[in-house]
């Protein structure tokens, strides 16, 4: 199998299973919802439509949507990636950023190594 048809299928998995457990979180919400509130609190019981809105506005209110991942994941993996090189290839990095920088907002930016002549 090529790797495109690889990775492809593990995009899907991921996604089925994300779409699974979502379904999942509505059956449950709306089966602890008829279970605990209607007796607690006299509430009247849901379906299984307003279970998932009760999932969506939760994850809204208290969760938010988060679409890529945190800094601090990618602050150690940056972390490792800087500790694992040598003092040549952390040259070539810095050099190689500030030309990115330059390229993207039209400044000159110091040569890596101290020298701003």
């Amino acid at each position: 199998m090529s790797t495109f048809t690889t990775q492809a299928l593990k995009i899907t998995g991921i996604v089925l299973l994300l779409i699974v457990a979502f379904l999942l979180m509505g059956y449950l919400t709306m089966t602890l919802w008829n279970w605990l509130m209607p007796a607690i609190f006299g509430l009247p019981v849901i379906n299984y439509y307003q279970a998932i809105g009760l999932v969506v506005l939760s994850k809204l209110l208290l969760g938010g949507i988060r679409v890529q991942p945190g800094p601090i994941g990618q602050r150690r993996w940056w972390k490792a990636k800087w500790e694992s090189m040598s003092e040549k290839e952390r040259e070539e990095f810095k050099r190689e950023f500030a030309e990115r920088c330059k390229a993207r907002w039209g400044k000159d930016l110091p040569a890596p190594g101290g020298n701003n002549s």
